[in-house]
């Protein structure tokens, strides 16, 4: 499958009418669950996903970066057949760009940087009750605190988030755990299938080594853990960090 590297200027104020307008989020504006549905009415189911919003404080406008199977020549030319004026007003059509990722741009022994914002959250095997909180079997918990209630000796939330991050990259990618590090944490409602989910909002700057070159394009085109279709787990590519 080909990759592409997408970017796509968008009006964040317009996003945020027409969100409403669809009633979107219950009362909570989500961006990734509005941002969910107008790619996937404006260039086709699942398309564009993973991706990430990037915006600069206090703006009103933002880029969204993604990775799709198509170039920006073929995603405008379906936009253009379908896109509603609502729609039309909110993406910069007129400044989509892509760039190819082919499978030749990785060889085992890389190291690469990363910008990778995440939701760490674990699915618990079996019911966890204790003083503190009660969770049914199957339940969708932040990482960290399944591990701190279960344990009487907690690691840090730093620790507990960079082994779930190593756990997914492999064996594609092996993290490098001195250069990489927990850049932001906060606690984000979500809207999924009409209900409010509270969980963890962390962002991951750090450094990998591809280990596998296939399989790592492979990892970039899937995106890392849940909420991947909403704005999470797009790995955004850096030079490495240094080593100390």
């Amino acid at each position: 499958m080909s990759l592409h590297l997408i970017e796509l200027p968008l009006n964040l104020s317009d996003l945020h009418g027409w969100a409403g307008k669809r009633g979107l989020g219950k009362g909570v504006f989500d961006e990734g669950l509005a941002l969910h549905h107008l790619l996937n009415e404006v260039f086709g189911p699942a398309l564009l996903h993973p991706f990430r919003l990037m915006v600069a404080p206090r703006a009103t406008r933002a880029t969204l970066y993604a990775y799709g199977p198509q170039p920006a020549e073929e995603l405008i030319e379906t936009a253009r057949s379908v896109t509603l004026p609502t729609e039309s007003a909110i993406l910069d059509l007129g400044r989509l760009r892509s760039l190819p990722r082919p499978i030749e741009t990785w060889h085992a022994g890389q190291r690469l940087g990363f910008d990778l914002r995440l939701r760490p959250v674990v699915r618990l095997a079996s019911a966890l009750n204790t003083e503190k909180a009660a969770f049914a079997k199957g339940a969708e918990v932040d990482a960290f605190l399944a591990e701190t209630l279960r344990n009487d000796h907690a690691r840090s939330r730093e620790d507990v988030y960079l082994d779930w991050l190593a756990k997914r990259l492999s064996p594609a990618a092996e993290l490098e755990r001195e250069t990489s590090h927990l850049h932001k944490f906060q606690r984000r409602v979500v809207v999924r299938g009409g209900k409010r989910i509270d969980g963890p909002d962390a962002t991951i700057l750090g450094t990998l080594t591809v280990q596998d070159p296939q399989g790592f394009a492979d990892r970039l085109a899937r995106g890392i853990g849940r909420h991947r279709a909403y704005g999470y787990g797009m790995l955004l590519l850096r030079p490495p960090q240094r080593r100390s």
